[in-house]
């Protein structure tokens, strides 16, 4: 009787990351991979982070860090238990699982940009061999692990290997690929991040539970779906059932607003109901990676399904609007002191997408500082992770931060990121005019301040 050899080498696998043996790559080193790749490092795991940035590369080997929240005591630390950072994808042929963290963005016109998937697939590829794991991690719509990377692997390995699936006879020259969606929050001390449960979707069951194995051994808990398509959907589902209630309570503002209510009063209030509520909060639009984005997704893949997402497109409507509003009501404050909208300065506080973090992906203040600067405002910005503020794929700003010695010197105080770090009463004290976005001046009054 042939052996079974689809068996035999995800039970090599498995032992290997049982023993801590098994030798991890991890593509992508930005908030998600380098991250993850320090959970392995301190299980004791040989790990390897890949990057097409030399710069980050050079960071990491010189031992320190690009990541506010990870110091570099960290990174110097993992060194000593054997870390490395490469850019030579070469070096994915010594790799026993290979976890693909790289960015998904949207392109100019809001369609998905897999760019970074498909070249990231295309590099590692001639590397592969029989027996290696492939997850991706890269928030993205259903079927990008199936449709888009596996035929990728498939064209370009040079081993002639298979993918594994079930009901397939087994093959000496079989990988595994599954996906795993990241499940990253910035900024977030109450949730240990071993203590999130991971999903897991393999193309196959070996990949499943090989997949579901090697997390286990850096999380607490892992959660099994049918595949591939059910995992990238839980992902969207999670991020878009958060940009639904979030547009539903930026709407609410709005309205709140008109009818002299305080919408933080009400969230309050609602929230001491102790079942069927969960509190959403406004603010002056969406940021981060994963929110503003993923509702595009969904959206866009629907239509190869002649199928409207008109909630979805909603919510990302009224959420994309918001800094649009936020204009305004600067616009409005200004008018009240007898003062233009064109020729004021104003000093925007925080450029960070959420409060005590350094990232700026998608961050609404971008677009208010574009917009303000298109009426003619002179912006000026403060935010203490950064300097400096240069270009990137949607904005080409050339900021340096502004000193906060002289707030009187502004015609308005734009609140648009609630760093901790901020001296809130020293700022109301001393702007002549401050308007809030965040809710950061609670249970403070005075004619200065407008909430927004």
């Amino acid at each position: 009787m042939q052996p079974n050899t689809t068996v035999s080498l995800a039970q090599d696998l498995t032992a290997k990351i049982a023993t801590r043996t098994a030798k991890i790559g991890v593509i992508g080193l930005g908030y998600v991979g380098l991250p993850l790749a320090l959970l392995f490092t301190e299980e004791t795991f040989p790990v390897t982070g890949f990057d097409i940035d030399s710069r980050k590369v050079k960071t990491l080997g010189e031992g320190g860090s690009y990541i506010f929240r990870i110091p570099a005591e960290q990174i110097q630390g993992a060194l000593r238990q054997g870390f490395r950072a490469t850019s030579e994808y070469a070096r994915i042929a010594e790799m026993d699982a290979i976890i693909i963290c790289v960015p998904t963005p949207l392109n100019e016109y809001m369609e998905p940009d897999l760019s970074f998937i498909t070249s990231t697939g295309r590099a590692i590829a001639p590397y592969l061999r029989a027996g290696q794991l492939i997850i991706l991690e890269s928030t993205t719509y259903p079927g990008t692990t199936e449709e888009v990377l596996i035929p990728i692997l498939d064209k370009n390995n040079r081993a002639e290997l298979r993918l594994a699936r079930d009901g397939m006879p087994s093959s000496t020259q079989e990988f595994y690929v599954a996906f795993s969606p990241e499940r990253e929050d910035p900024g977030n001390e109450t949730v240990a991040r071993r203590d999130i449960p991971k999903v897991v979707g393999g193309c196959s069951v070996a990949a499943t539970e090989a997949a579901s194995a090697l997390y286990n051994a850096i999380f607490k808990r892992t959660v099994k779906v049918s595949g591939p398509a059910a995992a990238e959907m839980c992902k969207l589902l999670e991020n878009i059932y958060r940009c639904v209630n979030i547009a539903l309570v930026n709407e609410l503002k709005m309205l709140c607003l008109r009818m002299g209510i305080d919408i933080w009063e009400v969230i309050a209030a609602a929230s001491t109901k102790p079942f069927g509520f969960h509190p959403f909060y406004p603010g002056p639009g969406l940021g981060g990676h994963c929110i503003p984005v993923d509702p595009f997704y969904l959206s866009w893949k629907a239509r190869e399904y002649d199928f409207h997402t008109r909630f979805i497109e909603l919510a990302g409507e009224i959420n994309t609007a918001m800094p649009y509003h936020v204009v305004q009501a600067v616009g409005k404050a200004l008018n009240r002191e007898r003062k233009a909208l064109n020729g004021s300065k104003v000093l925007v506080l925080g450029v960070a997408y959420k409060k005590d973090i350094d990232d700026l992906r998608e961050s609404p203040s971008l677009t208010i500082i574009e917009l303000l600067q298109k009426e003619g405002v002179e912006v000026s910005y403060n935010d203490p992770y950064f300097p400096f503020v240069g270009k990137g794929r949607h904005y080409d700003l050339q900021m340096t931060c502004a000193s906060m010695e002289d707030l009187g010197a502004y015609d308005c105080v734009l609140i648009v990121t609630d760093h901790s770090t901020y001296d809130y009463p020293r700022i109301v004290r001393e702007a002549q005019l401050v308007v809030d976005t965040r809710n950061a001046l609670k249970g403070m009054e005075s004619p200065k301040i407008v909430r927004c």
